[in-house]
């Protein structure tokens, strides 16, 4: 049977050991913008496409919505080495496409022209290249590609898709912000509101308020980040991460608390916006990335320049 995967190491940084590290695993879209070559791949095909890629495989593609956030890590990497040079829980970035290796030569020729710290290109000629993501010890999945981002929950691997758009390059210190239910919690209390409305969801909240809430698809890798957020004192963290969540504080706000306090995951800071757009907070926060599962918050952070995964 023909090998379906082909691996690329990258020599231009050091290799990290999965079974220790943060694996993110990135498509190509979702780290450089790739727009203008993905009309080309659906109205003349493959061929074309490649052909495209192999003309053009010295001149660098432009930044992507996820670009920031990857020298964002590449940062995080930087200090905690600084620290201690023989830690191994580091973030190990790895790009997931379906180009075969011969039109993915631009796409590794663009990382090492930006000297992005991407350990593996893993070039993947299956249909469905999220079956490769538990082998490679994937914690979490940045897709542009809607099926992926389903595929990838459904093997139950954190995962979200990214929208493209242009991105202001924020602070060196790694900004990661979730949304609460149906995200970093489960959508138990977002089921309730649906049938009973929000003074339904509100009592359900005073009832359950003692006992935690379910794990959300991006628990798992919130749980890593916030391991690695321990290693240093509040001051000096290169990692800053942010709860936003449309509950409000004084009615639906406790259990959420409670919840963080429970798994042990601490969060820098709390917003409960009781339904208030969440664009003008995000503006003050100025994320690396913003994860959500409404669309139209996800449309609010992007008209305000956030980068934003949406969580399906």
């Amino acid at each position: 049977m023909a090998e379906r995967e082909s691996t690329v190491i990258n020599t231009d940084v050091n290799q990290k050991d999965p079974s220790e590290a943060l694996v993110i695993a990135v498509t190509t879209r979702a780290i450089f913008n790739l727009e203008e070559e993905h009309k080309l791949y659906l109205e003349k095909g493959k061929e074309e496409y490649a052909r495209h890629q192999k003309d053009n495989q010295d001149k660098p593609l432009p930044p992507g919505t996820a670009f920031a956030f990857i020298q964002a890590a590449q940062y995080v990497n930087k200090k905690i080495l600084e620290s201690n040079p023989e830690e191994k829980d580091l973030i190990d970035i790895l790009v997931l496409s379906n180009n075969s290796p011969e039109s993915g030569v631009r796409i590794v020729n663009s990382v090492k022209h930006y000297g992005l710290e991407i350990s593996k290109f893993c070039f993947v000629s299956d249909e469905d290249s999220t079956a490769y993501l538990k082998s490679h010890g994937v914690k979490l999945f940045l897709s542009a590609d809607r099926t992926d981002v389903c595929n990838a929950l459904r093997r139950g691997v954190s995962a979200a898709l990214v929208f493209q758009q242009e991105v202001r390059a924020p602070s060196t210190q790694l900004r990661v912000v979730f949304d609460g239910d149906a995200v970093l919690f489960s959508d138990e209390t977002d089921q309730v509101f649906q049938e009973h409305g929000l003074e339904g969801a509100v009592q359900y909240e005073r009832a359950m308020e003692a006992v935690p809430m379910g794990e959300g698809p991006l628990k798992a890798f919130a749980m890593h980040l916030g391991k690695i957020r321990k290693k240093f004192s509040q001051e000096k963290s290169p990692i800053r991460t942010y709860l936003v969540t449309a509950r409000s504080g004084r009615d639906m706000g406790i259990r959420a608390i409670k919840t963080l306090r429970e798994w042990g995951l601490a969060i820098d800071e709390a917003f409960f916006m009781d339904g208030a757009p969440k664009g003008p907070i995000l503006t003050q926060i100025q994320p690396h990335i913003f994860f959500d599962d409404g669309l139209h918050n996800i449309q609010g952070a992007q008209n305000v320049g956030i980068p934003s995964a949406w969580v399906p």
